[in-house]
């Protein structure tokens, strides 16, 4: 009964996440669009927990849907001329896409069928994953952690100089 209810959660947050990623890709307003990459988001963080990646289902939350997403919303909703966006491009490559989609979806299901043994596990973590990723970090990763703070600080100052406004001195 607890395979099944497994089974069940994971069926259900996964057909979440595809249906909002058609819902994506498919829409014509570019607003409907982003708020169903919200839901794809939410529905990937969600596969991560039952998958028991607890830090990478927040790191997600945090990053693509605190982050990318509302920057994204921002930009659209601030644009003046969101109505008057043509998404069509003059060119439709439809069959290199629909070759590629074959040949990935080819690929995935002769991995399924042949190459892996799928079976839920009663086995859990014991001890938090967060905890070793802060112990690793602080321990034997300190000093790429310390170059790449202080790289990100750099970009961070970068960004804010270019985006200061430059004005011309006036002349008395």
């Amino acid at each position: 009964m607890q395979d099944l209810t497994y089974q069940l959660i994971f069926y259900f947050f996964a057909a979440i996440t595809v249906i909002s990623a058609v819902f994506v890709v498919f829409s014509k307003n570019i607003i409907y669009s982003a708020f169903s990459l919200l839901f794809t988001f939410f529905g990937v963080a969600a596969l991560y927990v039952f998958l028991s990646a607890d830090f990478v289902a927040v790191t997600q939350i945090v990053v693509y849907v605190g982050g990318i997403l509302v920057l994204l919303l921002f930009g659209v909703m601030f644009t003046n001329k969101v109505t008057q966006v043509q998404l069509k491009t003059d060119v439709f490559n439809f069959i290199p896409g629909l070759l590629i989609m074959l040949a990935t979806l080819g690929v995935i299901l002769y991995t399924f069928l042949t190459k892996a043994t799928w079976k839920l596990s009663d086995q859990h973590i014991s001890e938090s994953v967060v905890e070793e990723i802060g112990f690793e970090i602080m321990s034997t990763y300190v000093l790429p952690f310390e170059v790449i703070a202080f790289l990100l600080f750099a970009a961070l100052i970068g960004a804010a100089y270019l985006a200061t406004y430059d004005k011309k001195p006036t002349e008395k």
